[in-house]
């Protein structure tokens, strides 16, 4: 059995494109007698079946339950995964697409989502292809598929991509946080060097009606974990702001630190590396959550509800 994640990325431009590319990839799964599964958007998981023969014996996957959230997807994918080895695959094929909703309003989680998966299903012997569609994803977003893909999936098959960068370059380069729309306003709270108690009452207090009480719950933890890793393991001053607004709201947590040395932290499931419990916590309950490092210091930041 042949291990580590052959990840490639297709960008078509149309549908006959997109089902020259998957047809022979899945064929081929179907043909090895490999699990071959399909995890796309309803309109094109239902052109790839009509292309297919009937008799295919090909799994489809419900996009929108597996991709709330990437470290969420990492987990569900791993033991999806571990399931079909240890029912005895040789081999694992997938053909998949992020949702669109996705790529519009949380690319940046996603993006390292795509960097993290050529470490995160490497002990497995995975095959697997990510379709983008050149007519409706932004260039920024394809610029990203460019460098977190190590291969380009062809009708003949995969080619080498000259343009990856290995996922630990990926996901440590400083990247663009790009504001939210509530961040172009004054915050609600702003708290220097709060205790994680002080970080919890204040999203408490600002907390809008409107968000489930879950939701609230779910970011006063996730801020609570944040802040205690801000204090234990980045260098002061550290900065608490909070933004609030109909049915969403945002909370930065800055220190002038590095950020975690592990650059999986959050992605994947956390050991004992500094700081890898909190980050991992808030990816699997936040709505997003961006890291950013610049010149300044390290910031996470979390959101619930919907705030793009």
């Amino acid at each position: 059995m042949s291990r580590g994640h052959d990840h490639a990325a297709v960008r078509y431009g149309c549908d006959e494109e997109l089902l020259a590319v998957a047809v022979p990839f899945l064929e081929g799964g179907l043909a090895a007698g490999e699990p071959t599964l399909v995890s796309m958007e309803p309109e094109h998981a239902e052109l790839v079946r009509a292309a297919l023969p009937s008799s295919a014996r090909v799994d489809y996957l419900t996009t929108r339950d597996l991709y709330a959230r990437p470290a969420a997807a990492i987990k569900s994918y791993r033991e999806l995964l571990a399931g079909f080895v240890a029912g005895g695959a040789a081999g694992i094929r997938v053909f998949g697409e992020l949702p669109r909703v996705e790529i519009d309003t949380s690319w940046d989680w996603w993006a390292r989502y795509e960097a993290a998966v050529n470490h995160a299903y490497d002990e497995f012997p995975l095959r697997s292809v990510c379709a983008y569609d050149t007519r409706t994803t932004p260039s920024h977003v394809l610029d990203d598929v460019t460098r977190t893909h190590p291969f380009v999936a062809t009708p003949g098959g995969h080619r080498t991509n000259t343009g990856y960068v290995d996922p630990r370059s990926f996901l440590t380069d400083p990247r663009p946080m790009t504001p939210f729309p509530i961040e172009g306003k004054a915050p609600l709270a702003e708290l220097a060097d709060p205790r994680p108690g002080d970080a919890r009452r204040a999203v408490l207090a600002t907390a809008p009606p409107d968000l489930t009480a879950a939701e609230v719950d779910d970011l006063v933890l996730a801020v609570s974990e944040i802040v205690d890793n801000a204090l234990r393991h980045g260098r002061p001053p550290v900065r608490v702001r909070i933004w609030a607004g109909a049915g969403q709201m945002v909370v930065t947590v800055h220190d002038t630190g590095e950020g975690p040395a592990d650059p999986f932290a959050g992605l994947l499931p956390a050991d004992r590396t500094i700081g890898g419990r909190g980050l991992w916590i808030a990816h699997q309950i936040c709505s997003g959550v961006t890291l950013h490092r610049d010149e300044t210091g390290f910031t996470a930041r979390l959101a619930a509800g919907r705030p793009w």
